[in-house]
């Protein structure tokens, strides 16, 4: 039976961090085959989302170009091999990874295009890509969307607390949500793109075998 991740819990008792990515950990994990024995968090920051994948996958990596933020996730757990270099580059045998994750990360590459190629390209036939990241608005119902994601964001906020992550940010995020979309669909054919609220759209693609 899987472990409850120590991040997600209804209870804030139970789960003293919550912010817009800690809240869609769950989204990326229900995503996780049940046979998945290697993972990798792209972009890995605080190393949580990397943390919460080491409760389920036996493998986990995780993968930053900042190393001071590296240091942080290192204390999350020991169960996590920490590596401070750049995915695109870094020499990873194509198809290591039954599960490639990563939270707002991709707005941090320019070439969108190139990213999920990497991410692909790292997968395991079978595997999962699993991506939850930024964009900006440019549509009339994007907007209404994270509109409501505001009034959801306050509630949460007041309810949970906010906790501020020491990752370098990017912003305002280099691609619109339709440019995304439609890099998603040139590089990732079948792959599902949802937008979901508080600034943040979800990714699925499961390689085939």
């Amino acid at each position: 039976m899987r472990k409850r991740p120590r991040f997600l819990s209804a209870d804030p008792a139970e789960s003293p961090r919550w912010n817009h990515n800690i809240h869609y950990h769950r989204l990326i994990l229900d995503t996780v085959p049940a046979d998945a024995q290697t993972a990798l968090d792209v972009g890995t920051g605080n190393g949580l989302l990397a943390a919460d994948l080491a409760e389920i996958v036996p493998e986990v990596t995780g993968i930053d170009v900042h190393a001071p933020v590296v240091e942080t996730a290192k204390a999350e757990s020991s169960d996590v091999q920490w590596i401070v270099d750049d995915v695109m580059t870094h020499p990873f045998e194509p198809g290591s990874f039954d599960v490639v994750a990563s939270i707002a990360t991709l707005h941090h590459i320019p070439d969108v295009d190139a990213a999920l190629r990497r991410c692909a390209e790292l997968t395991a036939p079978g595997g999962v890509v699993a991506i939850v990241g930024l964009g900006r608005t440019s549509r009339p119902r994007e907007m209404a969307l994270h509109v409501a994601g505001l009034v959801q964001h306050q509630y949460l906020s007041r309810r949970r607390g906010l906790w501020e992550h020491t990752a370098p940010i990017v912003w305002p995020p280099p691609h619109t949500y339709t440019e995304i979309d439609a890099a998603v669909a040139r590089v990732m054919p079948g792959a599902t793109f949802r937008l979901l609220p508080m600034w943040r759209y979800i990714v699925e693609w499961h390689k085939p075998r």
